[in-house]
């Protein structure tokens, strides 16, 4: 426990409320020197009168016994979490966006060489033509269900990246 730090932050809760040294010591039942003891680190108060500070300041009793107010530390640690977070899911979003457009890209230039050689003459006079665009059809169906799966597979490890990120703030 650092006094000096205790003392600090105890001014700083007096100066917020705007309260006098003298005004805090009457609400307390203490001298204005036992106030400026505390508030400059040479004293401590007693743990009753510590419990009854943070009420009255209405701080949690260990920011006080940590002389810093916990949610400007826990903002400053969540942001850096948070971006952590989104730069994680951006780079993942980019890989899993690229293979999924790869794979649609695929799956529509085999579509559209099917619609566009389906109706010609060759296509009905070769088997081997007419087997191979019926394969590329099916590759193209298939592509675009794993451009899917895909998808569904990343949304599912997005979420779930979410959801620890956000456990763990809640700790």
């Amino acid at each position: 426990m650092d006094q000096k730090k205790i003392g600090g932050f105890l001014k700083e809760l007096r100066k917020e409320k705007g309260v006098t040294q003298e005004k805090l010591a009457e609400q307390f039942n203490v001298s204005s020197r036992t106030v400026s003891r505390w508030e400059n680190g040479n004293n401590m108060p007693d743990l009753d009168i510590l419990i009854e500070i943070s009420d009255y300041y209405e701080v949690d009793l260990r920011e006080i016994l940590n002389g810093e107010r916990k949610s400007e530390n826990m903002d400053k640690e969540n942001k850096d979490m948070i971006l952590k977070a989104v730069d994680y899911t951006n780079t993942e979003a980019e890989k899993y966006n690229k293979r999924v457009r790869i794979c649609n890209s695929v799956a529509i230039l085999l579509i559209a060489v099917y619609m566009l050689l389906k109706d010609e003459k060759i296509y009905e006079d070769s088997s081997f033509i007419r087997n191979s665009l019926d394969f590329a059809q099916g590759l193209a169906v298939g592509m675009l269900l794993v451009g899917i799966i895909m998808s569904s597979r990343y949304g599912a490890k997005v979420r779930a990246f979410k959801q620890r990120v956000f456990m763990k703030n809640k700790m």
